[in-house]
């Protein structure tokens, strides 16, 4: 495993297969699809940030590479993708043997290009913050010391704006100090361009144009009419404070049976049309707090009637949710709109109730944006999460913007598509494949927000048609792959990461453990919970239990090794031994168990494993679990309920939630408070070790997750016990005394290889 998290450290790419199979038809047998997980801006240490522009292949447009073929003497270099042959510029002449660019270095097969040609000015990002009001006074408290907090945080150069919402959405004029001043628009109906530029007063003194779009200083509008409602955040802060300060529960009175009456879709589609009047194709964010349902205008999830339920899993399965449909169209709009705009949607809903988090993922998604789910702005997970975002300190989340990412393949592997936070762009080339999966049809993509953790799933075809023998141009078993981003980073300049790798491939029926040998377990069981999410939500009466059961069997059929029909003689090999258990542990997730999550949870998780890299989503599919005891010190256990016992402490890392489970005596000994008694420091040291740990591990993820204290039998406890494999169960016969049972018929992880085992020695 430690070869691959090396590759990862140097590129920022897991892949299931590092040895490729090398044919259409291996690569079907394989059952997990060649892919790749890429986090295209990952910290990298020492990565080489050169300051001229890089050089690209005249046929293929890829960039000069370590893999690149060179000839010295007569200065050409040739392209690993399409083997085009390049003459080097007058600049390279130099160039010898010990006399290389840092592009070719073998050892820098990820670097950066800065050239002050191409980045143009420096752009100051831009933050507009849209905020529900018609949430309780004590909510409205908690929201305004939050936002004030942030406003200390901002960078001095970004451009803020501010608009509040609830039965009407108000547009704050930051620019006009002299008292406060706001633009009103109804929330029943949608807001175009056109209305916002003319009801707020863009062209005031002047005429406005009658054709053509209006975008920006460009096209006609003064820096003056923009600075009214998007101000530098250094210079507005004053302002910005007082409206905050003064921002109050929305005044519109609501019947008893009824819900309030909030328009947060007309906010949104507000928000979205202001920033595409002022500053199109500069890095901004719409950043939404959101304190309930949406129930007026467009993009409304429930009617405001209390005895009208918001919509559950089995209403979207039967087809009876009557908004949804509507609502997720309207925000597919803005979602387009928002990608044209090079714009990015964050949202933080922050209820006890759902707040439409499904309806809006599209948006959020397609964008790169952020999404915090919390039951209160009071809560830790939502105020921690947004400082989070602000922090100027080493573990940031370097927040970037309008990124671009372009791929280049050998010519025997073609694209199907990402699964991930971006958007095609529908360029169409020779390096798609005719099968789509998730943003498809193009070799390029738009990521307008994207950060440090930002992951995208790549999934391929391998085209090729037939074995070695019939290989005709290319003779070398590698197949390359070359990632290009474009992006706008959070100091304001454009930069090019570019990130080259090549990978062996085999082909043959005798490959089978030159495969194994490069199989890594944890990108596969990362790449599989992205397949099966997204089929759940794209895959009418998709079932996926039964998909995740067939891929494994087949799975382990072909790589297991065993005699026929003998299933006690079948054994895998140690690069395939805990690919069966993530599986059992994907089938138990919330990815694929909606029962007793909402709509907008499940939206939640899912957006977040999309976006995240191999080691969290390995922790959301199989949350790691450490014991704490007086015997021994910190020691990872077994997911297992007979890891419970009466003198231990548990500590569950489930990446969403934390978890701290005292054992019975422990939770006793606690109560009747023995750690603050003379002589038993060794107790009150072994209560401090597990909130340690939570500590480092909520210091370091975003969004921050949720922290459960909780002790054995008590109500909390099921937070544990719902991840733990059922080993015990309320039907087994003499459990271990001070240990636990879980009341389920779930088949235990024992009983499932059995199972497995026998499928697959037939």
């Amino acid at each position: 495993m430690s070869e691959f998290l090396d590759l990862e450290a140097q590129d920022g790419i897991r892949m299931p297969w590092n040895v490729i199979p090398g044919t259409k038809q291996e690569a079907l047998n394989c059952v997990i699809p060649v892919s790749a997980i890429y986090t295209p801006l990952k910290s990298i240490p020492d990565i080489p940030v050169l300051p001229y522009s890089p050089l690209r292949c005249r046929m293929c447009r890829s960039i000069l590479n370590p893999f690149s073929i060179v000839d010295y003497v007569a200065k050409i270099w040739v392209c690993p993708f399409c083997f085009q042959r390049n003459q080097f510029p007058q600049h390279y002449s130099s160039i010898s043997e010990n006399n290389l660019p840092a592009e070719l270095f073998p050892q820098y097969t990820t670097v950066e290009y800065m050239t002050s040609t191409e980045t143009g000015p420096v752009v100051p990002p831009v933050f507009i913050f849209v905020v529900d009001t018609c949430i309780i006074e004590e909510e409205i408290g908690y929201l305004k010391s939050a936002l004030a907090q942030v406003v200390e945080l901002l960078p001095d150069n970004s451009l803020v704006g501010f608009i509040t919402f609830g039965t009407y959405v108000q547009v704050h004029e930051l620019g006009f100090g002299l008292l406060p001043k706001a633009y009103v628009f109804k929330g029943t109906k949608e807001v175009t361009k056109e209305q916002i530029l003319e009801q707020m007063c863009f062209f005031a003194g002047k005429k406005m144009p009658t054709t053509g779009v209006i975008a920006g200083t460009r096209d006609g509008l003064s820096s003056e009419s923009i600075s009214r409602f998007l101000l530098p955040a250094s210079e507005c802060e004053f302002v910005l404070n007082s409206v905050i300060e003064e921002m109050q529960k929305d005044p519109w009175p609501v019947p008893a049976d009824q819900r309030a009456s909030r328009c947060t879709g007309v906010a949104l589609s507000v928000a979205a049309n202001l920033l595409g009047v002022c500053v199109p194709g500069s890095g901004a964010r719409i950043m939404a707090f959101v304190g309930g349902p949406s129930t007026e205008g467009p993009g409304s999830i429930v009617s405001k009637s209390l005895s009208e339920p918001i919509r559950s899993h089995k209403d979207l399965d039967k087809d009876s949710a009557p908004l949804y449909d509507k609502a997720v169209k309207f925000y597919n709009q803005i979602a387009k709109q928002l990608v044209h705009q090079g714009h990015v949607l964050d949202l933080f809903a922050c209820a006890v109730d759902q707040v439409g988090v499904a309806e809006m993922k599209v948006a959020i998604e397609k964008t790169g944006g952020m999404v915090v789910l919390a039951e209160s702005f009071g809560h830790s997970v939502f105020k921690d999460s947004l400082r989070h975002i602000f922090q100027s300190a080493d573990d940031n989340l370097g927040l970037s913007y309008n990124g671009i990412l372009e791929i280049n393949c050998s010519k025997d592997v073609k694209v199907q598509g990402i699964i991930g936070p971006c958007t095609s762009l529908e360029k169409k080339s020779p390096l798609s494949s005719d099968t789509v999966i998730g943003q498809g049809n193009t070799s390029a993509w738009k990521m307008c927000g994207l950060d440090k953790k930002t992951s995208l799933c790549f999934v391929y075809d391998i085209a090729k048609k037939d074995g070695p023998d019939s290989i005709g141009q290319s003779t070398s078993n590698l197949f390359y792959f070359q990632f290009l981003t474009y992006y706008q980073h959070n100091e304001g300049m454009m930069r090019l990461r570019s990130t080259t790798i090549s990978r062996r491939w085999v082909s043959g029926t005798d490959n089978v453990e030159e495969l194994v040998a490069g199989f890594d377990q944890e990108a596969a069981a990362a790449v599989m919970a992205r397949l099966v999410s997204f089929k759940m939500e794209t895959e009418v009466d998709f079932d996926p239990v039964r998909w995740l059961d067939r891929a494994l069997i087949r799975i382990c059929s072909k790589f297991g090794d065993y005699r026929k029909e003998t299933p006690s003689s079948f054994s895998l090999s140690p690069r395939l031994s805990i690919f069966p258990q993530f599986i059992f542990n994907l089938r138990r997730s919330q990815f694929v168990q909606v029962f007793n999550n909402s709509p907008d949870e499940t939206a939640y998780f899912r957006m977040m494993l999309d976006r995240e890299n191999v080691a969290n989503a390995v922790v959301m599919i199989q949350p790691s679990l450490i014991s704490y005891s007086f015997q021994s010190g910190p020691e990872p256990v077994l997911l297992d309920v007979t890891t419970i016992a009466s003198d231990k402490i548990l500590l569950l890392n489930s990446y969403f939630t934390v978890v701290i489970f005292h054992g019975v005596t422990i939770a006793q000994w606690r109560k009747a408070g023995y750690q603050d008694q003379e002589g038993h420091e060794a107790f009150a040291q072994l209560l401090k070790a597990p909130h340690e740990e939570a500590n480092s591990i909520i210091k370091e993820r975003f969004p921050v997750p949720r922290l459960v204290v909780c002790d054995q039998y008590g109500s909390q406890a099921r937070f544990l016990l719902a991840k733990l494999n059922p080993s015990v169960t309320y039907n087994s016969d003499n459990p271990a005394p001070g240990g636990d049972v879980i009341f389920t018929d779930d088949v235990s992880f024992q009983v499932f290889m059995d199972h497995l085992q026998r499928l697959a020695v037939q």
